[in-house]
């Protein structure tokens, strides 16, 4: 498969969630939500992903088919989308009613869009196979289009209302099926007949505290992903002021990207996590302390270079090397599921009850929770979750019957 095509895929995807992830709490505020039906929603968005990608993974790898599986959900989710459409406005319905309706139009649609990053994955490191350097490269193009799409719509949003943005998620939800159309599968080797259980991988302990510190890693961003636009939009940020963080946050993220490959080669990847959590533990405790200082909260976006790109990249390459070709699609799933699933669920809910409608002292105590989440992840990954061989199984065996050949 060529890697431009698998470019593409990361790139129409990732700018949906440059179009979602700065703007649609905003939007949900402007229609009138309030902080905790904000928090209930950003937890049915990120729920969706503790169920959708396993099922999705566990098909993918029986069928043996996972760019027709990937094809099919984002279909879904275009379709399942349109609905909110339909959606009856502020005085049209009670707000418990609405809350409902949307939270249902969030979690069919979000069922299936969520479930295809963690098959795109698992379908990027079939194709690379051994050239898993590449990785950084490929996956970079998703932060493109990021940036493009939460700096066009950043402008955008000055000159249109907000309200505007249900149309833009359902192009892109469009665009992202029809690029997905004409992508070939990956080729894999046959299925050997000794292969070990799933449950035999997961249950080890190394990777039940990697699957924890992930679960911790991504609970921290919960008040990132979910109220961080909303944060600054209370401290006086315009619009094209909140999407230029967003984007020096993503532009970061990008530039290590590029440069993840030679890092991967030369550090573990215990020692890349460990560094990603020490940076996390900082980062949330700047934005937590220091929100009107322009200088440091500019520093911190740029910190998401390490909180998310190099932590991604190492966690992805974990998986890689623990669960093999054969339970790949499974194993990437497992690792959204429970930490951008779960994870992010959990970190939403928890900030959604403590955040208030006015800055104080609660909005402080969300990102310290944010911080020592980051320090228990840090001991997990640091002393608990070993570092795995950088070959697979398969890829050990296959090297060895060469040899002997």
């Amino acid at each position: 498969m060529s890697h431009w095509r698998l470019a593409g895929l990361y790139f129409f995807y990732f700018a949906l969630l440059g179009a979602i992830m700065p703007f649609w709490n905003l939007y949900l505020y402007a229609q009138g939500y309030n902080a905790r039906d904000i928090g209930l929603l950003g937890a049915v968005m990120m729920g969706t992903k503790v169920v959708s990608p396993y099922m999705l993974g566990w098909l993918a790898d029986v069928t043996r088919r996972p760019m027709l599986t990937i094809q099919w959900s984002n279909l879904a989710a275009f379709l399942f989308f349109l609905p909110i459409f339909m959606l009856g406005g502020e005085q049209g319905e009670g707000q418990g009613s609405r809350t409902l309706h949307m939270g249902l139009i969030i979690a069919a649609f979000t069922f299936f869009w969520n479930a295809v990053i963690a098959q795109y994955e698992a379908v990027t490191m079939l194709t690379l196979g051994n050239h898993y350097q590449k990785y950084g490269r490929i996956r970079a193009w998703g932060s493109v289009g990021f940036i493009a799409s939460v700096s066009l719509l950043g402008w955008l949003f000055e000159t249109l209302e907000i309200n505007a943005l249900p149309w833009v998620v359902a192009l892109l939800l469009l665009t992202i099926w029809l690029s997905s159309l004409g992508t070939g599968e990956p080729r894999t080797s046959p299925q050997p007949e000794n292969l070990h259980g799933l449950g035999s991988i997961i249950f080890k302990p190394s990777v039940l505290a990697f699957f924890a510190g992930c679960f911790l890693v991504k609970f921290a961003h919960g008040p990132y992903y979910t109220f961080y636009s909303i944060y600054l939009d209370g401290y006086g940020y315009s619009t094209t002021s909140i999407g230029i963080l967003w984007s020096i946050g993503v532009i970061a993220e990008l530039a290590l990207f590029m440069f993840m490959g030679r890092l991967l080669a030369h550090y573990s990847l215990r020692a890349i996590l460990s560094i990603s959590l020490v940076a996390g533990i900082i980062r949330w405790a700047v934005i937590g302390y220091f929100p009107e200082n322009l200088l440091l909260i500019v520093l911190a976006q740029i910190a998401h270079a390490l909180t998310f790109a190099s932590y991604h990249a190492a966690a992805v390459e974990w998986v890689r090397r623990k669960f093999g070709e054969h339970h790949q699609g499974q194993g990437q799933a497992l690792y959204s599921a429970l930490s951008f699933g779960a994870g992010g669920a959990v970190g939403a809910i928890v900030s959604g009850l403590l955040w208030s409608d006015t800055p104080s002292a609660n909005w402080q105590l969300t990102w310290m929770i944010a911080s020592l989440a980051s320090v228990a992840g840090l001991l997990l990954f640091a002393f608990f979750a070993a570092n795995p061989s950088a070959e697979t199984q398969s890829e050990a065996k296959t090297k060895r019957e060469r040899s002997n050949a």
